[in-house]
């Protein structure tokens, strides 16, 4: 004689109240990315994905759930995509259709991307990478997907830096040289600054249209600093991120600043109401504490913004 298991996840609560998110985190695949006339991109990917949970029902069938993820991911990344956010999209749907109890179902993804490029000065092959996020919203009215990157870079602070030039021009004052080579000197030669390892994040989230460029959102990260940084440097490599950091110090409030106006030069045909997130966050070197910004506003009000309309 079987013994029937009881469903207690579809049984009421004691406590009846609603919740956003529950799912599992950290659901490891691998993902294709297709290239045109090459092989695809492999991505190991680590997968969150949540549905909402109405308060009349108990919990979500974790084990049953959790065999739904993952054939819903396996048929989502069992051939090469165009691009990783629909990779996403095509998840957060179908949660949807199978969870008749959930209004939102939501899959956001990590993957570490390796960059194929040359050193500055030198000419060398190397690799950088950045870390992909992606992202998609399901619910009745439709499917929003986010697309974005994790970069690393280098920043200079403009406030000590601009200590160590207002001593080096009293410096060569008392040596008696003249205030124009004293300014074409200082033109010419940035002075020091205490230096941060730099941490960009740049996302963007619409309804898909139109396509946003993975490789381009990471060109507009990287360039948001004062200097990139790479894995390989020879010695001419290395004056050249020195002294390119130098001569463009920012604060942390800059870069964020710089990804904006980066979007917006960018990707001149991102609809209005596709949502930028923008973030800084400095490695400190001369404090204990770390610098942070951020800015998450609708693309329409950037461009505004920048234009000098606000």
């Amino acid at each position: 004689m079987s013994h029937q298991l009881p469903d207690v996840q579809s049984s009421s609560p004691e406590v009846s109240v609603g919740l956003n998110r529950v799912g599992v985190t950290g659901v490891e695949k691998l993902v294709k990315i297709a290239r045109e006339d090459d092989r695809p991109i492999v991505l190991m990917a680590s997968f969150e994905v949540f549905v909402d949970l109405p308060s009349w029902r108990k919990g979500i069938d974790m084990s049953r759930n959790m065999e739904v993820v993952d054939e819903i991911l396996e048929e989502a990344t069992a051939k090469p995509a165009l691009r990783v956010e629909d990779v996403c999209g095509e998840a957060a749907e179908r949660l949807l259709e199978r969870h008749d109890y959930t209004t939102k179902a939501e899959v956001r993804m990590e993957a570490e991307y390796i960059i194929r490029e040359e050193t500055p000065a030198s000419n060398i092959p190397t690799q950088a990478t950045a870390d992909i996020i992606a992202s998609a919203t399901a619910t009745a009215e439709g499917t929003r997907e986010e697309i974005g990157a994790r970069v690393v870079g280098m920043t200079v602070c403009p406030c000590s830096q601009g200590m160590s030039e207002s001593r080096a021009r009293m410096v060569m004052e008392d040596l008696d040289i003249d205030a124009e080579t004293i300014d074409a000197f200082l033109e010419e030669v940035p002075q020091p600054g205490h230096s941060q390892r730099g941490h960009a994040t740049l996302t963007v989230e619409s309804d898909g249209a139109p396509e946003v460029d993975l490789n381009e959102l990471i060109e507009v990260a990287r360039d948001s600093m004062s200097a990139r940084i790479y894995n390989l440097a020879k010695r001419p490599d290395e004056d050249w991120m020195t002294y390119n950091a130098h001569a463009d110090a920012k604060f942390v409030e800059d870069c964020v600043r710089a990804l904006a106006e980066g979007v917006v030069d960018r990707f001149p045909d991102l609809p209005d109401d596709a949502v930028v997130y923008m973030e800084q966050s400095n490695d400190e070197s001369i404090h204990q504490h770390n610098a942070h910004a951020e800015r998450l506003a609708e693309f329409g009000q950037l461009k505004a913004e920048l234009n000098g309309e606000n």
